[in-house]
């Protein structure tokens, strides 16, 4: 039988696409959600295809014993991304209105992490937020500088899913919205869902004694409904994260303190660096913008740079 052939046979198994969204992803296969709210395991067809979590897709019911087949994926209008181990850009969600990084005491915080997702939102056009989380924890307060954040123009929350603090302001600022918690490993994600969802008993785990750094319980990216409305995507932690590979210039977007200021350097083409009259540079002397958040945004212009090089 051709290959033709065997297309043809496929498509008269299943009746006419409809639409629907890919709740979950697990490699060759995902996880669609209908119109109607009801979820189906559907295989996808061809391997150009790699839908991720978030995404609008077109897909067909089976009308014999075949499984359901995902056919299409509809435009995305953004695409939260990394660059893979070779250099190329891997998706890792999409369609998504804001980004919730989420830090605790322990593991110890990496606030240029923070940044890079931070970056990454601004990037691809979504809101942002830093979630301070185990706060009933000793020492939380002193884990990490919220008001650098606050100061760069972001909303910022403290939270515990132990005591249920911040947890009501947080959800209402999850209304409406499709979100994504990110983060390194083991700073609570997970417990944070089952906190606002407590029916949905998500695996959590402790922080490793042996390492200090958190142990995955997320496998993949999973999106759930909200009860006050709004879905949130709950994501594998990380031991580390940067925006795909782009040209340097334009680095400074996803600092928006910075993209701000440049207005005023001398040169449009300013990298903010060595540059004579730099608006940026003058700012961080002064205060206005902190100096580890510019210190951030060198080290990310260098990880382009060396990006670039390898691709």
């Amino acid at each position: 039988m051709s290959p033709r052939t065997r297309k043809a046979d496929r498509s008269l198994a299943h009746t006419e696409p409809e639409s629907g969204r890919v709740v979950a992803a697990f490699g060759r296969h995902v996880l669609v959600e209908d119109s109607d709210g009801e979820r189906h395991r559907c295989m996808i067809a061809g391997r150009r295809l790699r839908p991720v979590c978030g995404d609008r897709v077109r897909w067909a019911r089976p009308s014999d014993q075949s499984n359901s087949l995902l056919v299409a994926i509809e435009p995305r209008h953004n695409e939260l991304a990394r660059p893979s181990r070779r250099g190329q850009t891997e998706v890792l969600a999409a369609n998504i209105d804001q980004i919730l990084v989420v830090v605790a005491p322990v593991p110890q915080p990496d606030a240029f992490i923070v940044d890079r997702y931070l970056a990454a939102a601004e990037l691809m056009d979504a809101g942002a937020c830093v979630i301070l989380n185990k706060c009933e924890l000793e020492g939380a307060a002193a884990a990490i500088d919220l008001e650098e954040f606050g100061q760069a123009g972001y909303t910022t929350f403290v939270t515990s899913a132990e005591t249920g603090e911040g947890l009501a302001r947080l959800a209402e600022s999850m209304r409406k919205k499709t979100s994504i918690f990110v983060g390194q490993s083991g700073v609570g994600k997970s417990s944070l869902l089952n906190a606002l969802m407590p029916e949905l008993e998500l695996a959590v785990d402790q922080v490793s004694k042996a390492t200090g750094e958190g142990k995955h319980t997320t496998t993949a990216s999973v999106l759930h409904h909200l009860h006050g409305g709004g879905e949130i995507i709950d994501s594998p932690g990380v031991r580390d994260f940067a925006p795909p590979t782009m040209d340097t210039r334009m680095v400074a977007r996803g600092f928006r303190e910075i993209a701000e200021l440049a207005v005023d350097c001398r040169f449009a083409d300013c990298m903010h660096l060595r540059e004579p009259d730099c608006a940026v540079k003058q700012a961080v002397e002064s205060g206005k913008v902190a100096a580890r958040r510019y210190e951030s945004y060198r080290r990310l212009v260098r990880l382009m740079e060396q990006l670039g090089e390898r691709t």
